[in-house]
Parts: C-alpha cells; sequence; structure tokens
C-alpha cells in the first residue's frame, strides 16, 4: 500500500521523535549516570516507545498506548512521546495526572499495572535542594510520559537494601517522587531523598553548564528536524 503525503509525514516525524529521544537517553541519562540501569534495559529490550502524534491532551490516544505497553509482559518500562503537543510543564503534568486518574478508573477495582511520570523539555536547573532538580534531569527533548511497571516496584520493595542484579535502587532516579514515597522505605533516609542527592552531587561535579550544554543541542536538533516537516514549534 501506498502512503498519502501526510501518513509519510507522520512515519518520518515518528522516526525525528525516536531519534532525538534516544539521543536524551544514551547522551544525558546513560553517559551521565543517572540512572546506571537504563543502558542494561535498552540493551536487554525491556524499553517501549510509543510517538503519539495526536495534539492537544490526547488521553485516550495515551491511555491505549499504555495498554499496549501493559500487555506486553517484555517491557518494564514504557515511553509515551508527544511530538505535537505544546503544554507547557504544569500543564503537561496536570495531563499526565488525568491519565494516571483515567487509568486507574479503568483498571478498577484491579490495581494498575504501570506507574506513570511526566518528563517534559522545559525546566531550568534549581540546585537550591535536590528534589528542586528532578524537572532538570527530566528534560526529555519532548513531553513524555514515563510508564513503569509496577512489578518493577514492588521487586524494588523487596530488595531496596541490598538491591538486586535486576534493577538497582540507585537507577530510580528518574521515577516520580510519589512512587518513590510508596516504597515504604525502613532506612533513616528515605529513598527518594538518597536518590536526589545523589543526582544533585553528579551535577554539581558535571556542572550545569556542560549538561545544559548537551540538552540545548538536542532541543536544537529537535527543532530542526521538526522544522524540515512542517512541524513548527510555539
Amino acid at each position: 500500500m501506498v502512503m498519502t503525503s501526510d501518513e509519510a509525514r507522520d512515519e518520518r516525524l515518528r522516526a525525528e521523535a525516536l531519534r532525538v529521544y534516544r539521543r536524551y537517553a544514551i547522551e544525558v541519562v546513560e553517559a551521565m549516570e543517572f540512572c546506571p540501569w537504563a543502558a542494561k534495559a535498552r540493551r536487554d529490550g525491556v524499553v517501549g516507545e510509543r510517538v503519539i502524534l495526536a495534539p492537544g491532551e490526547p488521553i485516550e490516544e495515551a491511555l491505549a498506548a499504555a495498554e499496549v505497553v501493559a500487555a506486553d509482559g517484555r517491557l518494564e518500562i514504557g515511553l509515551l512521546i508527544f511530538p505535537r503537543m505544546r503544554l507547557e510543564r504544569r500543564a503537561f503534568e496536570r495531563f499526565v495526572a488525568r491519565v494516571r486518574e483515567a487509568d486507574a478508573t479503568r483498571s478498577a477495582p484491579r490495581p494498575v499495572p504501570l506507574a506513570m511520570a511526566a518528563f517534559h523539555p522545559d525546566a531550568a536547573a534549581d540546585l537550591a535542594a535536590p528534589a528542586r532538580l528532578t524537572p532538570f534531569l527530566r528534560r526529555t527533548p519532548d513531553p513524555t510520559i514515563q510508564l513503569v511497571r509496577q512489578s518493577t516496584l514492588d521487586s524494588v520493595r523487596k530488595h531496596e537494601q541490598s538491591g538486586t542484579a535486576f534493577l538497582d535502587p540507585a537507577s530510580l532516579a528518574d521515577m516520580s517522587f510519589e512512587e518513590l514515597e510508596e516504597l515504604g522505605q525502613p532506612a533513616a533516609v528515605p529513598l527518594h531523598e538518597r536518590v536526589a542527592k545523589a543526582n544533585l552531587e553528579a551535577v554539581k561535579a558535571r556542572g550545569v553548564a556542560e549538561i545544559e550544554a548537551i540538552l540545548t543541542d538536542i532541543r536544537a536538533d529537535r527543532d530542526r528536524a521538526y522544522a524540515a516537516l512542517g512541524e513548527l514549534r510555539g
């Protein structure tokens, strides 16, 4: 079947969205060791990526994509990438909260299979406190929802003290603090505080300017690629 020009452009946009996301994952998250488990997860094929081209606030499309990830037992992590979304960061976080609520309603009375966290391209580095740095570390090229299988979180609950070959607790830097709070840590310092503190120290050691330069280059790459497809950014 021959694709129309619009279909061909959509396919190219999907490819570009995945390409620039993977630059962020490899050049920032993996290279700077913000998530030691990220490279292994990618190599092992347990990360599933879905590009959602609908503009606006496509809750139903997000739910459908999350369902596909949940149904694939091989996947531990899912990524829903929205290259046409124009929501600013706070509005996107509210959108993710609505998707999370709709997913819980749909799953009831069963527990939801996936936890959700918001990643967004707009956030300055705030070094005032460890937790305030998280949005900066989550600066994906496009608004993105990260999905984490609840069974992975259950594994962390059981093995938090010593870690596990499957998932080291130090790799949870990219999960939401709400999810980390639910882990019920027995340690004197909660896990999310230790993760956030380690990331803050890593950023200070690297220097914000070095990380900012990479993120800015990835964003400029995104803008050039999308503009070539007629996808102008606001």
